[in-house]
Formats: structure tokens, sequence, C-alpha cells
């Protein structure tokens, strides 16, 4: 029958690929870089940026402040560019990770010939061959032979389905989708799907919805509203306190004064234009225009850092959100563990044990059977290079055991194992007779032997069984994996192995990870709860999880999946905090707990690495996928573990505690300067002090707290310590009471500095007098700026030392030098543009002696608060 089985002629695959197009899922997220410049102007910081400029170029028309027009408009380019560039970036660096997956190759059978061709090529229509170790490369039905077919990547059973020729109607059991990979047997499959209409790219479209809103997002959105508020008040206490000086104060506070003001219409719709202007002004003061630039460039800073941590983050508020996780769902193979199980040992029927293969052939007569037995009954098998190909992980691990291939012989049949059977036969013919290996569950293969052979390859009875099985116990207590191994001389029924003689058994552990202990007890430390979510049994899990320090009170619960899905999202919210462990889990499993804990208002981090915990990953606040997953599951993820180790997926939490800290650092910085600004603008009216600064000194202000301090506070390091912090809830402000208290209290001392300065005489005859007081003002540019440079080592650390941990921040030091450089620079050769004159050395220390009081200030609100 599989003669007749032609294939597609080329006519028919051209057609065929018009009509239902190439097998590549769509990715619909895809945009263009002007696409994602344009969607990150939505930043609520950057749309009051968008409003003030609006504003601000409509007062153009009476007032052409083009300096701070054009700083506007440069830092909204600036931070919408470098966000886009690190997105697109990232997008890059993933579709180069799709692309290493489209070069899969299968062979099709068109024109009655076989082809190799790259699997995106595959047309509906096709005749896929099969055979084990191959991945499908499109949704089809089994047109002739059989195979069994490992689905995990699916629906995260790692047993293995068989899958049959269709015959009238096209069943379950004759279905193979995308993604899956066969293990055994030899088949052809005709292709009904392709691309976006197969299982694996319906769940890929699906998963390209967006997500809930990052907690930064929420964050910054709240921010924005608290800003522009001030803004707002600011604006018109300004407004207000100018009409006032000009109406009432200029007019000696006389009545009949004041009337002849206000009906003189010229003079007072020239006031209250003047008034809207420094309205617009104040506005634009009080935005920290730098913040959005400033977060951009924090976190694709960290993300090129993370990189080289085997962390690569899609989404940069990704990275933030992982700082702020309560709740981790960790997988355990691959991550907790190093994902590549091994032979550990090899017990026989005597009790005795052997740590390798060449142990064994050294002293027992048993390593020709068990040597065969390893090798016939297994679908893995090695290619013409000697790799190993086809099977499961076990099969795979098992045929790296051995240390020479047996003789080849007549296989007469292969029974593969299954859930149901719990056992694996392959029936061998040899020197004309016929033998049966069988591996299997120990609870199995016990139960049907009555004897076992000795190291001398004697038959005896086998009268002990207990002690086997409290070896067997002893193990899995362990984390180990047991399979025995059985033989039989006769034809037997495939559902009946009695009689058979015991061989040994195997122990396969995948070893824990060395940094697992480290990472989870880092992760603990950080108030995250941990909770594992494995296909183990109860006894292996349980293992696994107190050797890494999930499990460490009496009070811990283990679950098994079963037990899961009889209680009630009721009962699994008031147990969550006491669930370490999740035993025989499924994929739906996880998706439910995700929203189970979103709902008591944690964030919560999940990781994955199949189709089916794509949906998982993309609920989660933050969804980890493994380098090693499935394509659906990077492409459903925020960050993705090159080395499917939990110590980076420390590291990620890490870092995105230091981000948000150089966030709120730089926010302190800011909007201190902003408020010392506003609050001249409010009071200097009043006290007759208008314009301390000139239009070019903002600019250079404007850059020294927007672009410069930016990239200072970029760059801070992670410090371990952060992870003994408790994370930030969904609901906390960016702005907490520290932040508030230090914002107001600096901000408000470095506001009545700056008018004491401008106004005390003995201050003033500190300095040369002249008719324009430029040596005043000089003093007063200088004042401003080193006031903002010794405010910044305030704002970068909460200790006393502000010093402590400086050096492991070089870029901090070198903005804060070359700020220093081009300020003195300014003050001796600024000249008439930056309206300076120089100082005198005396004059220098002067001014700098007096800006540097902002540092003990703020020493004494730090030691109050101590």
């Amino acid at each position: 029958m599989e003669n007749n089985i032609t294939g597609l002629t080329e006519d028919e695959v051209i057609k065929n690929r018009q009509k239902y197009g190439y097998n590549i899922i769509t990715n619909t997220k895809k945009e263009s870089f002007l696409r994602q410049f344009i969607i990150t102007l939505g930043d609520p910081i950057i749309r009051i940026l968008l409003i003030a400029l609006a504003i601000k170029i409509v007062f153009l028309i009476r007032d052409f402040d083009w300096y701070e027009t054009v700083g506007i408009v440069i830092a909204i380019f600036l931070a919408s560019f470098i966000s886009t560039i690190s997105e697109y970036g990232s997008e890059k660096a993933f579709e180069k990770l799709q692309e290493e997956a489209s070069k899969i190759k299968c062979r099709v059978k068109r024109n009655d010939q076989i082809f190799e061709i790259n699997a995106e090529e595959v047309v509906y229509g096709d005749i896929v061959v099969l055979e084990a170790g191959d991945k499908i490369p499109a949704d089809g039905y089994i047109c002739f032979g059989k195979i069994y077919v490992d689905e995990s990547s699916i629906n995260g059973e790692s047993k293995e389905i068989l899958k049959v020729m269709a015959e009238k109607e096209i069943r379950d059991k004759n279905k193979v989708y995308m993604g899956t990979v066969v293990c055994s047997d030899y088949a052809l499959m005709r292709v009904n799907a392709v691309g976006d209409n197969t299982l694996y790219g319906k769940i890929a479209i699906e998963l390209q919805d967006n997500q809930p809103i990052s907690p930064l997002k929420k964050r910054l959105t709240d921010l924005a509203k608290i800003i522009s508020r001030i803004g707002y008040i600011g604006a018109g206490l300004v407004a207000i306190s100018y009409l006032f000086s000009k109406i009432v104060i200029s007019n000696d506070f006389k009545l009949y004064l004041i009337k002849d003001t206000i009906n003189n219409f010229p003079l007072m719709m020239g006031y209250v234009l003047h008034a809207l202007t420094l309205c617009v002004t104040v506005i634009v003061v009080a935005v920290p225009e730098g913040l959005p630039m400033m977060i951009t460039l924090v976190l694709s800073s960290n993300m090129k850092r993370m990189l080289k941590n085997n962390v690569l983050v899609r989404k940069l508020v990704g990275i933030e959100t992982a700082g702020n996780i309560n709740l981790l769902f960790t997988d355990k193979t691959g991550t907790l563990t190093k994902g590549k199980p091994e032979v550990v040992a090899i017990q026989t029927g005597d009790m005795n044990c052997y740590y390798s293969m060449i142990d064994l052939k050294k002293k027992n007569y048993l390593y020709d059977i068990i040597n065969k037995s390893l090798y016939y009954n297994n679908a893995s098998k090695f290619d013409n290079y000697n790799k190993i190909v086809g099977g499961n992980i076990t099969d795979k691990t098992l045929l790296k055991f051995i240390i020479e291939k047996p003789s080849e012989v007549e296989i007469i049949k292969k029974v593969p194992f299954s859930s149901d059977s719990k056992f694996s036969l392959t029936t061998v013919k040899e020197n004309n007779k016929i033998i049966n290996y069988i591996k299997g569950a120990p609870e199995i293969i016990l139960t049907n032997c009555d004897s076992y052979l000795d190291q001398y390859g004697n038959k005896k009875i086998l009268k002990d069984k207990e002690k086997i099985n409290q070896v067997v116990n002893k193990m899995a207590n362990n984390g180990i994996r047991v399979i025995a191994l059985c033989m039989n001389d006769r034809v037997i029924n495939e559902r009946s192995l009695k009689n058979s003689v015991f061989i040994g058994l195997v122990f396969i552990k995948d070893e824990i990870r060395k940094e697992a202990s480290e990472a989870v007890g880092l992760i603990k430390a950080a108030n995250i709860d941990v909770i594992m979510i494995t296909g183990d049994n109860l006894n292996t899990a349980k293992s696994i999880a107190k050797e890494v320090g999930i499990l460490t009170k009496d009070s811990d619960l283990i679950i098994c999946s079963d037990e899961l899905k009889r209680m009630t999202d009721l009962q699994i919210k008031e147990n969550l905090k006491n669930i370490k462990v999740i035993a025989r889990a499924l994929p739906s499993d996880k998706s439910r707990l995700v929203k189970i804990s979103q709902e008591l208002d944690l964030v919560v981090g999940m990781t994955g690495d199949g189709v089916n915990d794509a949906a998982a990953l993309k609920k989660a606040d933050v969804g980890f996928s493994m380098g090693s997953g499935t394509e659906v599951a990077k492409e459903a993820s925020d960050i993705i573990i090159l080395d499917d180790n939990i110590l980076s997926i420390a590291k990620a939490i890490l870092f995105g505690r230091t981000i948000f800290k150089s966030i709120r650092k730089f926010i302190i910085f800011q909007l201190t300067v902003n408020f010392c600004a506003i609050s001249l603008s409010i009071i200097g009216p009043f006290i007759g002090v208008n314009t301390p600064v000139t239009v070019i000194q903002m600019l250079w202000i404007n850059m020294v707290m927007d672009t410069f301090a930016g990239l200072a506070f970029s760059f801070e390091p992670p410090l371990k310590e952060f992870m003994m912090e408790k994370p930030k809830k969904k609901d906390e402000g960016i702005i907490n009471g520290y932040m508030f208290g230090q914002i107001l209290f600096t901000g408000l001392y470095s506001s009545i500095l700056c008018i004491l300065f401008l106004k005390l005489p003995f201050l003033k005859n500190l300095f040369r007098a002249s008719d324009d007081n430029k040596y005043l003002m000089t003093a007063f540019f200088g004042l401003f700026i080193f006031m903002s440079i010794f405010n910044s080592f305030n704002a970068r650390t909460q200790r006393l030392n502000l010093f402590a941990h400086l050096c492991k921040n070089k870029i901090f030091i070198g903005i804060i030098a070359f700020i220093v450089f081009v300020q003195i620079t300014l003050i001796y050769f600024g000249g008439n543009l930056f309206r300076t004159a120089g100082l005198t050395l005396f004059e220098f220390q002067i001014m700098l002696l007096i800006s540097s009081t902002v540092i003990p200030i703020d020493w004494i609100r730090k030691l109050y608060l101590r």
C-alpha cells in the first residue's frame, strides 16, 4: 500500500502553496520600527510632555521660547527612540531563535520520490515520511504504518501515544500534530493543516493578544496623574502670584490704583497672557521630561547586562516586573535539575551494586545480558555518526550508559512503553533462540518475577522481594528514578509477564544543579514564595524539593494534580501560602494557579517550555520560558532563560529590583530640582526675583537633570542585599513616603537656600559688586548646578556613607566628573552667551561651600529617620 502513495506533483505543490500558504506561523505582533516608535509615544509621562509641548507651541506665537520647546522635543524623541531600538533589538534576537527553529528538515514524498526539505516548505496535502527522532512539521493523519509519538510539547504528558493508519474516518488515534516527536516505528502522514491553521499555530496566534498591564506602567500612569496635578496647582499659584504682584503689590495696595489697572483692558490682557506663559513654563518644569528616557535607558542597559547572564529580555517592562513578583511557579526538569538524566548505578538481583558498565563487565557475568537488554529494548538508536536519535529521554539515557554495541540480531516484535502497561518489551531471535527483554516500573516487573540471575548467571528463586522494594522506595525518596529489568525465553502474552527472570534495577538521576539551592535560597530570602510544578511522582518531587530548599517546614504541603483538581478556587486560595509542590502536574494546572494567584493581588512569575505552558506564561505577570523550550512558549513569554537555570531567574529578579530602585533614585533627584524650580517661580515674583537663570542656562540645567542624570542612575549595581527586601505590592505607588519626605525636605531647603543667596545682603556682599550683579548671578548659576551634583549623591543611597558601592557605577563617576568640568568651563569661559563672568577662587569656594550644605542637611534627615 505504501507504494501506492506517490505524493503530490510539482504542479499540485505550487497550487496548494498558493491556496493554503507556507508552513509558517504568522507573528501578528511584529511591528515596523516606525510603528513601534509611535506606540512608545503612548507612555504616560510622554503624553504629559506632548500636551505641554502643544501648549508651548500655541504660546510660541507670543513668546518664542524655542530652547525649552526644542528641549521637550528632544526629550520625547530620545526616550521613544531608545525604547524602540531596545524592543526592536530584542525582537530581532527572538527572531534569530525562531529562524533556528525554521531550519528543521523533514522528508516528503513527491512524484513518487523522497525529498528532504525545510519544514516551512511543507504544503497542504504533502506526504511526510516519519521515523524515530523526527519532529512532525505540520498537522495531519497517518495514511500508512504506525508510530509512537511524544506529545508532551502539546499536552504536557510524557507518555508515548500510538498513532495508527486512518481507515474510513479520521479519529484522534490517527491524528498527529506539529511540534510533536516520533519515538519509534515508521509511518507516512498526509498533511491537512499548515502554518496558522495547525493546532500549534492557533495557540501561537491566540497568544498574541495583549497582556495585562505591567506594574511599572500602572505606577507610571499614577505618577503622571500626580505630577500633572502638581504642575497644574503650581501653574495656578504662579499665575496668581504674578498677577497679585502686578495688580496689588505694584500699586502699593492702593484700591483706586488697583481698580485702574483692572479696568485697563490692554494692560490686563498683557498680564494675563504673561501669566498663562508662566503657567506653561511651570507645567514644563514640573514634568520630569528625562524620566521616560531614563526608564528606557535603565531598562535597555540592564537588558544587555542580563543577556550576558543568559537572560534574554523580550519585553523591557518584563525586567522591572520580575523584581516585584511575590510568587514564582517553577518547573523542575532543566530548571532545578540539569535536565540531563544519567544512569548512576545498576543493582543486580543478588543486591550487588555497580556504578558503570565497565565495573559491571569486570565483575559480573550479567554484563552481556544487561547490555543487550538496554540496547535491544530501546526506542532510541545510534545513527551513522554514532549520535543517539529517536526515543524518549529515558531510552536515550539508557543507551548512553552502554559502552559497546552488542551484535545485531533479528528483532521479532517490539511493544513500546505505555502508561497503562508500564513496561516495554522487545522480542529477539538470537542463536535460534527466542528471548524477551523487558523493562518497566519496578512494581510491575517484580510482581511477575519468580526468579533472578546471580552474578554467575545461575537462576535462583526470588524470595525476598520486599528487600528489593525497600531499595526502590529509598531511591525514589532520594529523587532517583528506578527502572526494573527482566527477561524471558518463551513466547509470552503481552499483557502478562508471569514467570519472568529478574535481572536488576537501573537507577537514573537528573542531577540537581549545584546552583539550585543557592538560587532557591536567594529567591525565598527575597520574600518570594516558590512552588515547584512537576510531572514526577510524589516521592521524587518531595525529595528534590527538600534538597533544593523548597520544602523546609512541617506545614509545607505537597499535592498531586488530582488533588488540586478536587479543590475549589477558595480552598486553593486558603492553602496557597503552604502549597510548595504540585506533583503529576498538567499544563492546565498552571493556568488555573496563575488566575487564582492574581485574584489575590499577587505578582506572579511562571516558568514553562511547552506549547500548553504558553497560556500560563501569557497570563502571568512575568513569563519565563526556557531556551530549550518550544517557539510558542518563547513567543508567549516576557523573558527567555537561555540556560534553563533557576539561578538565572534569581538574577532576573535582582536586576528587576535594581532597576526599580534606580528609577526611584532618579525621581528623587529630578523632582527635588523641579520642586526647587517651581518654588522659586511661585515665591520669586513676591520678592523681586523673576528670572534668576537665563534660557541658555536652563537648557544646560535641563541637560544635567534629564540626560546626564538619567545615564548616571541607569548603571547602578545590582546588590545582593536588594534580595533581602519584600516585593512591592501591585498597588504601591512609585513614590513612597521616604521619597516624598526627601523630595519635600531637600527641595524646600534648596529653594530657601537659593532665595537667601540672592536676597541676603551678607551673602551678596561676599561677591564682587557690579551694575548688573554679574558675579552674583554667575555664582547663582554655579550654586544651582553644584547643589544638584551634591544632591545626586544623596539620592543614590539611603546610607550616611554616600560613597557606598560608588566604584561599582563608574558611569556615574564619569558623568559627574564631566558635569563638573563643563560647569567650571562655563563659569569662566561662558561669556555673554551663558551670562557668566568668572569667579575668584574665594568666590568659587564660597559658592561651592554653600551648595555642599545639601549633604549635611540630608544627613540630618537620614539620622532623624533612623
